[in-house]
């Protein structure tokens, strides 16, 4: 089983309250969001494993189990064309939950008329293959999102 932590701080939502009806419907796949503290910070691994896909607004980690988790910086920020992102890693990389990944600052995100909410989804996954979700209350980098078996 693969344990899915957060990349951010800040409270949990749910995917069906993402803004953005790709994500809300879990069409890229089940998981939650995080709507993140307003402040800079840095979005860090929610697994051990390889970074496969790298863009300053979302990035992909895959573990050694195979499981793809996309962590996706807020909604319609690839307009920002990164913008306001520094990315920490590169694709390819080798990461450790927890490590910082991209640095970024969801309130300027705001600023620039975008929603900072973050979705973190499970790639190719049944939804049934999740349990635990969270989906209510304040999450942290490294607390616990969902348990993928």
């Amino acid at each position: 089983m693969t344990t899915v932590t957060s990349p951010l701080s800040g409270r949990a939502i749910g995917l069906a309250a993402v803004p953005d009806p790709v994500f809300s419907g879990a069409m890229v796949g089940p998981g939650t969001a995080v709507d993140p503290v307003r402040e800079r910070s840095d979005a860090v691994a929610p697994v051990d494993g390889v970074v496969v896909s790298l863009h300053a607004h979302a990035f992909v980690v895959v573990d050694a189990d195979g499981h793809g988790v996309l962590t996706h910086l807020g909604i319609d920020t690839v307009q920002l064309n990164g913008e306001g992102f520094e990315l920490l890693v590169t694709k390819g990389d080798t990461v450790t939950r927890g490590q910082p990944l991209v640095r970024w600052d969801p309130a300027a995100v705001e600023a620039a008329g975008k929603s900072p909410i973050s979705p973190v989804v499970a790639l190719e996954a049944a939804a049934e293959a999740l349990t635990d979700i969270a989906e209510d209350g304040d999450v942290r980098p490294g607390g616990t999102l969902f348990h993928w078996r």
